[in-house]
């Protein structure tokens, strides 16, 4: 049916619900394109097109485990991915060089001192993956400030005085005796340039530190130039040196190889393990024969301690059937002898003391006659000097001379007969 058939209600509605899908049909495009664009957006954040990139480039030995596409990490996070894995030149002295690319902020981090690629194993299947370390001191690798090189002193004095405190060295400034007098990111016045023209210097780097970064990487510095230099399209990666682990298959085989070596002492060790095993056999199988023929012995001991046990059975056991007897005669006797000897010695106690008494009394009585005369002391000791005198005179008498001769002289005199 023609459209021209159609009533006028009907013509109305239809152009009605004409306009109603056309907006219909408009609004979903426009939520499936703004959709797709979020996707496009978020998915390039991921991938990091809207950053600034640096690429670096370091040698291996080998690229064993290592792909295009590779995420390269720094501190447990994904911070750039691998861009190129190939070999050198034949003649070359590197194996293998690999081109990695860092994300910012992340390449920041990247410094003369401390930063290194480590090539680590990351699982078991020889899998490898890349990791930068940060670095801890020095300058950094890769800047974004433009560089201006300066052949006239002078118009880098001149800017350095019109704008203090903006100007910065970008490179190493040295003396004649290679000692370092200015290093990089020093802030250039009219007394640092007039001591670098004094030192002879050449054409002098510098930046200025106000001035807005780029949005890519403009130069990387040069450990041996001790300086930036810009990049240029034959160059536009700066260098990294690497510490290359094994793969875990080359670490599998190594151990592999070990243990082959090591085989043949491991089977000579399981033999003699053997031998000693069926020395302990007969050692043990020789033990229960001594311990069968030992069996009596432990019976007798069981009697023996048996009969040790019973009243009197250490005497017994000793001494016989009748020693116990005799034993018994022998400490009555024996408890006799104490009795009478403690009686005799109480006795000997007693006449001992009747004595001591008695010289007690005459000590006392001497003392007395003394005290009481106080010359008889005296007399005494004169009558045994006198009596002393007596006798050494009997000595010297021709006729008793011969009654006190000394023991030597009587030898002799026996001698001369």
């Amino acid at each position: 049916m023609a459209l021209q058939d159609l009533t006028p209600q009907l013509r109305t509605r239809l152009s009605r619900m004409e306009r109603a899908v056309g907006w219909f049909v408009f609004l979903a495009t426009a939520l499936l394109l703004f959709g797709f664009g979020y996707y496009l957006y978020q998915k390039a954040q991921q991938k990091g097109w809207f950053v600034i990139k640096a690429k670096f480039h370091t040698y291996i030995k080998s690229s064993t485990g290592l792909n295009i596409g590779d995420p390269v990490v720094m501190m447990g996070f994904s911070v750039g991915q691998i861009l190129s894995v190939h070999p050198m030149q034949p003649r070359d002295p590197h194996n293998v060089e690999v081109v990695f690319e860092l994300r910012d902020p992340y390449f920041r981090y990247i410094w003369s001192q401390g930063s290194l690629v480590k090539v680590n194993a990351a699982d078991f299947l020889g899998k490898r993956q890349i990791e930068i370390t940060r670095g801890t001191n020095g300058y950094a690798i890769c800047i974004t400030q433009p560089i201006s090189v300066f052949t006239n002193l002078d118009e880098l004095k001149q800017l350095a005085v019109s704008q203090p405190n903006q100007w910065q060295l970008s490179q190493d400034i040295f003396d004649e005796n290679s000692n370092l007098v200015f290093g990089a990111y020093t802030t250039l016045d009219a007394t640092n340039l007039q001591r670098i023209s004094e030192l002879g210097h050449g054409p002098v780097s510098a930046y200025n530190n106000t001035e807005k970064d780029k949005n890519h990487i403009v130069a990387s510095w040069h450990p041996r130039d001790h300086r930036y230099e810009e990049f240029t399209p034959a160059r536009d990666a700066a260098w990294l040196k690497a510490v290359e682990s094994p793969a875990i298959t080359e670490q599998l085989q190594a151990m592999v190889s070990q243990v082959q070596a090591a085989l043949p002492g491991i089977l000579s060790l399981t033999n003699k393990i053997a031998a000693v095993l069926d020395n302990t056999a007969n050692a043990t199988s020789n033990l229960n024969v001594t311990i069968s023929a030992a069996q009596p012995l432990l019976t007798n001991f069981t009697l023996i301690s048996a009969q040790l046990r019973e009243p009197g059975g250490v005497l017994n056991w000793a001494l016989g059937t009748n020693g116990g007897d005799q034993f018994q005669g022998v400490l009555t006797n024996a408890n006799s002898l104490l009795a009478h000897t403690d009686t005799n010695l109480n006795t000997l106690v007693i006449s001992l003391g009747q004595s001591l008494n008695n010289l007690s009394d005459i000590t006392s009585n001497l003392n007395m006659q003394v005290q009481e005369n106080p010359n008889l002391l005296f007399g005494i000791v004169k009558t045994i000097g006198d009596a002393d005198d007596f006798v050494q005179g009997l000595k010297h008498h021709w006729l008793l001379r011969s009654a006190f001769k000394k023991e030597n002289e009587a030898e002799a005199a026996k001698e001369k007969h």
